[in-house]
């Protein structure tokens, strides 16, 4: 970094950001002002201030509000990491004094939390007490997302999801499974093509879901719609919805086994090839994670090897 690149970083405080990302935010220079307790006259000149310090405009002044320029977009961006990342040395070094010695976040989406990662952060705590992690659901391209913008260090996502410049490990399979009550039409059958449920009535997962996806894609392939009569936001809920004689759901098997089972419900094997679906674990660089995450990361790789519940 050259002299005067040194000098400009300096000109970067974090309150700045914190007033530019409110501006973003509310679109409003007086509501962001309001929300951060600073006279809407003293944001001005400090956002002034450091678009002339740095030679660039970072709003566009609309009769209505504020838009973002590309410099804008471009530190929005910055802003934001950096704040998480002042965020997560506040909170680690609250944990060191509190005696825990590491922490990781984690993203994962529904099916990773609901099938899998229970055991195997539970194994994980078993011999490492003093580690925490804090793990957050999110869709599989919100995983993607996450990992790529640093709000975690590692993710867990649909083997379908584009993982663009991530680093990606096989994590683990499953099998979807069609929901229903026993006394259903498509109750009696060993195995069901997704093309068979297209007359009746499916619950579906959030728009955002791999699994709810898949299925329209697979339903426009077939040049049928599917019966959508709700989208509910996890599992249960469609085994709930199911119970309550809303319809059929999709869901992995092992989820079923966890939060269906016990319903009275009756699953069947969907015999499609795109019911086999892959998890992976995805990271920016596994050279660079905490020597935290290196230890989540190697267990859950670890944790598959030694899986022998791996469908055919």
């Amino acid at each position: 970094m050259t002299a005067a690149e040194t000098a400009l970083s300096r000109r970067i405080d974090l309150t700045t950001l914190r007033l530019f990302i409110a501006i973003c935010e509310e679109q409003n220079l007086t509501r962001a002002a309001n929300r951060e307790g600073i006279a809407a006259s003293a944001v001005s000149k400090r956002m002034n201030d450091f678009e002339q310090s740095f030679g660039v405009t970072l709003f566009k002044r609309l009769s209505k509000g504020m838009a973002l320029t590309p410099a804008g977009e471009a530190l929005l961006h910055h802003a934001r990491v950096t704040l998480l990342n002042v965020e997560k040395i506040a909170v680690e070094l609250s944990e060191y004094s509190q005696g825990v010695r590491g922490h990781v976040r984690m993203l994962a989406n529904l099916s990773a939390i609901v099938e899998f990662l229970p055991e195997d952060l539970s194994a994980f705590f078993a011999t490492h007490e003093l580690l925490r992690v804090d793990l957050q659901e999110r869709p599989s391209g919100q995983v993607i997302s996450g990992i790529e913008e640093g709000a975690a260090e590692i993710g867990i996502c649909s083997g379908a999801a584009e993982t663009r410049s991530l680093e990606a490990f096989h994590y683990r399979y499953d099998h979807l499974v069609l929901v229903m009550r026993p006394e259903h039409p498509l109750a009696g059958r060993d195995a069901l093509s997704f093309i068979d449920t297209l007359d009746f009535d499916h619950i579906g997962l959030h728009t955002a879901s791999s699994i709810y996806l898949r299925a329209q894609y697979a339903a426009t392939e077939a040049g049928k719609p599917m019966r959508l009569r709700i989208n509910v936001p996890g599992f249960d809920a469609v085994c709930r919805m199911v119970q309550a004689n809303m319809g059929i759901g999709l869901i992995p098997d092992r989820a079923f086994e966890v939060v269906g089972a016990g319903m009275g419900l009756r699953s069947v094997r969907l015999r499609d090839d795109w019911a086999r679906r892959e998890l992976k674990i995805v990271v920016r660089d596994q050279h660079q994670l905490s020597s935290t995450g290196r230890l989540v990361l190697d267990h859950l790789r670890a944790a598959e090897q030694s899986d022998h519940a791996v469908p055919a």
